[in-house]
């Protein structure tokens, strides 16, 4: 119950978005939640080995090339996905930004409804 919870906000964060911010479009609710899931997936599977090849590089930036990382994951869904469209990196960068932000206050209000489960 709680996984499907969180794609499914997680699919209307990303319609917030596209509305919110002109350089990440998104042609409707079922594409989204398609983003969505991409998107962990990648999270999930892809980025972690990125982390780690990318050490150095995280190392000597102060962990600010995470936002890249981040970016990079938020641009391959896109590219990916035909109803999901990110217009370059810097409105990859920016949206995966302003997507971490609403995936912060949503983990915040599912751990408040389920207090005894961890995310």
């Amino acid at each position: 119950m709680k996984l499907l919870l969180t794609w499914l906000l997680h699919a209307t964060a990303l319609v917030a978005l596209a509305h919110l911010y002109s350089g990440v479009e998104v042609t409707g609710f079922g594409a989204a939640m398609a983003a969505a899931l991409v998107i962990g997936i990648f999270n999930l599977i892809v980025r972690p080995a990125l982390v780690v090849l990318m050490l150095p590089v995280t190392f000597v930036t102060l962990g600010l090339f995470l936002f890249v990382i981040n970016a990079l994951m938020f641009w391959a869904a896109a590219g990916l996905l035909d109803g999901f469209s990110v217009s370059g990196f810097g409105s990859a960068l920016l949206g995966s930004l302003i997507y971490s932000a609403f995936g912060v206050l949503i983990d915040a209000a599912l751990q408040r409804l389920f207090p005894s489960q961890p995310l």
